[in-house]
């Protein structure tokens, strides 16, 4: 059975990496939550995808720039809420005995990766008993690393999409280097399908995620498939076309 993932606590659905949206996502009964994570200079680990405050809240400029006391007065659009810390919403997703948590460790906004995050993420879930639950994931394999040396007992995930394959010169070289690395590889919908008699000649279904699918026909497409996870902004209907296949077949 292909697992689905709430992308950024389904951020079709609500404000994405919103305390709102982590809370709703677990009455959907998905088979995992993503969200992101970047590192400020005052230390805090805060929820965001991207490196700046523009897109996703009321704020500008760099996320690492944010202090304590800032980001209580910067709302996310479209919500009464502020940037949530990790142990936040942790505290949220805690409450999911056994739900796997797809954390992505991310990079600054000249790409940098943060130093000593991963130690801080790995402290966060370890004091909260969730490292058995959960997924360290990242583009940079680097990171990746990292996490192998600093925190193995955590599982890894890493994401690659078209333009990243080619700065790691192809999606068969970037197989090859972190098959043992990681348990997952996350591929963009549009790669795996261009790819897909390589991907599937390198790695078992169960290893592989697609994403990130929105639209009725992909998702349903994908799940025919048998693709071992599927990451979607819309896991309400990913769910929903999951259950239709299962009752159908």
């Amino acid at each position: 059975m292909t697992l689905i993932t709430g992308h950024r606590g389904a951020r079709n659905l609500w404000p994405e990496n919103s305390l709102q949206g982590f809370r709703n996502v677990l009455d959907l009964g998905v088979d995992a939550v993503e969200f992101d994570v970047h590192l400020t200079d005052a230390g805090e680990l805060l929820v965001i995808h991207d490196a700046t405050l523009d897109r996703t809240t009321e704020g500008e400029g760099p996320v690492k720039r944010l202090s304590a006391e800032a980001r209580h007065r910067i709302k996310l659009k479209d919500s009464d809420e502020i940037i949530p810390t990790l142990g936040e919403v942790l505290d949220v997703l805690t409450s999911a005995d056994g739900l796997p948590l797809h954390v992505e460790l991310k990079s600054d906004e000249a790409g940098n990766p943060y130093p000593g995050i991963v130690e801080k993420v790995a402290a966060e879930l370890a004091a909260r008993g969730l490292s058995a639950r959960t997924y360290l994931t990242s583009f940079d394999v680097s990171v990746l690393e990292d996490c192998r040396r600093i925190a193995p007992e955590l599982a890894r995930l890493v994401s690659v999409n078209a333009a990243w394959a080619q700065r790691q010169g192809g999606l068969d070289r970037f197989i090859a280097q972190v098959a043992d690395l990681v348990e997952v590889v996350a591929i963009h919908h549009e790669l795996m399908e261009a790819e897909w008699a390589l991907v599937t000649s390198r790695l078992p279904l169960k290893r592989m995620c697609v994403w990130t699918l929105n639209d009725e026909a992909l998702i349903t497409d994908w799940l025919k498939r048998g693709i071992g996870h599927l990451t979607s902004d819309r896991p309400d209907l990913a769910l929903e076309l999951r259950s239709s296949l299962a009752s159908a077949a």
